[in-house]
C-alpha cells in the first residue's frame, strides 16, 4: 500500500480565499441582482474555480475594462493595474476590491519608494498580472527582474528600493538584493513575499526530501504552484503538475511507497480531496 502524505499548508491562502468570499458575497448583494458581475482577468488562477464561480453565481471573467458596460468589476486577487482602475471609474463601473492586502502593501511601499527617489527593482516574473499591477505604482524606470542575470547592465545608482512579487522564493530574492548592494550607495530593501508562500515552499522541499514521488496540485496558469512544482522537481525528479485528479497516470505511482502531495495557493479544497481519492484507488490497484 502506497503512503500518501500531504503538505499541511497545501490549498488556498488567505487572499485568494478572502477573494473567493469576496466574490461569492457581490453576488449574494442585492445591488449587484440582475446586474452583470465581472472579473478584470480570472480572480485567482485556478481555472476549475473560475468555471465554478461562471456557473454558480455568473461572475464572468473579461480581458479588458472594454469588454465591459455595465455593471459591478471585481478586482482579482493579484491586483490590476493603476490605469484599469482608472478606466473602471470613468467607465463608471461599481468597483469591488478583492486585491490581496499583501499585494496592495507592494503596491503602496513602490510609491513610496519611487516618491523618495529609489530606482525600484522588482523581484518577479514581469508578464505576470500582479508584477504588472505593481509596475503601475512607480515610475518609467522600474525595472523588473527573474534574476540576477536580469541586471547585469544595471549601472551604479545612489538609491535602489527592491520589493517582491508575493509568491517568490526567499532565495531568489536574496540573491537579487545581494547583487543589488553593489550597485547602490544605499539599498531598501522590503520583503514583500507572502508569509504563507514561504511556509507551502518550505513544508514542499521537506517533504520532497522524504518521499519517491511527488504530485503538485494546481493551475498551469499559477506562478506559485508552477514555482512549487520547479522547487520539488529540484529534489525529487520524480514530481508531476497537475491541475485535475483524472490527470494522474497510474504509472507515474509504480515502485512508489511514499509518495507525497502539495498544491498551489489557489487550489481549492475539492479538487485536493478528488486528487487524493483518485491517487488512492491507483494505489490499491498497484497493491
Amino acid at each position: 500500500m502506497i503512503e500518501i502524505i500531504i503538505t499541511k499548508s497545501a490549498g488556498f491562502c488567505f487572499g485568494v480565499k478572502r477573494a473567493i468570499n469576496i466574490a461569492t458575497d457581490c453576488a449574494d448583494g442585492e445591488h449587484t441582482k440582475d446586474a452583470p458581475i465581472y472579473t478584470l482577468g480570472p480572480i485567482i488562477h485556478n481555472p476549475q474555480v473560475v468555471k465554478s464561480l461562471e456557473v454558480s453565481s455568473n461572475i464572468s471573467p473579461r480581458k479588458t475594462i472594454e469588454d465591459m458596460d455595465s455593471g459591478t468589476v471585481i478586482i482579482r486577487s493579484h491586483g490590476v493595474k493603476l490605469e484599469e482602475l482608472g478606466a473602471a471609474k470613468s467607465k463608471g463601473l461599481k468597483i469591488v476590491d478583492a486585491t490581496c492586502p499583501f499585494v496592495k502593501k507592494t503596491h503602496e511601499l513602490v510609491k513610496e519608494l519611487t516618491d523618495d527617489g529609489y530606482l525600484v527593482v522588482v523581484v518577479g516574473e514581469k508578464d505576470h498580472p500582479e508584477v504588472q499591477g505593481i509596475i503601475s505604482y512607480g515610475n518609467k524606470d522600474i525595472i523588473v527582474a527573474a534574476s540576477v542575470d536580469e541586471l547585469k547592465n544595471l549601472p551604479r545608482v545612489e538609491k535602489i528600493g527592491v520589493v517582491a512579487q508575493t509568491t517568490q522564493s526567499e532565495e531568489k530574492l536574496n540573491e537579487i538584493t545581494d547583487f543589488c548592494l553593489t550597485r547602490a550607495e544605499e539599498l531598501k530593501i522590503c520583503n514583500t513575499i507572502c508569509s504563507a508562500t514561504s511556509v507551502r515552499q518550505e513544508d514542499s522541499v521537506e517533504l520532497s526530501k522524504d518521499v519517491d514521488c511527488m504530485i503538485v496540485v494546481g493551475g498551469k496558469n499559477s506562478a506559485n504552484t508552477r514555482r512549487l512544482v520547479d522547487i520539488c522537481s529540484s529534489i525529487q525528479p520524480r514530481t508531476h503538475h497537475i491541475e485535475v485528479a483524472t490527470e494522474i497516470d497510474p504509472t507515474w505511482l509504480e515502485g512508489v511507497e511514499r509518495l507525497g502531495v502539495t498544491a498551489g495557493a489557489s487550489t481549492p479544497e475539492w479538487i485536493i480531496t478528488e486528487v487524493i481519492a483518485r491517487l488512492k484507488e491507483i494505489g490499491e490497484g498497484l497493491a
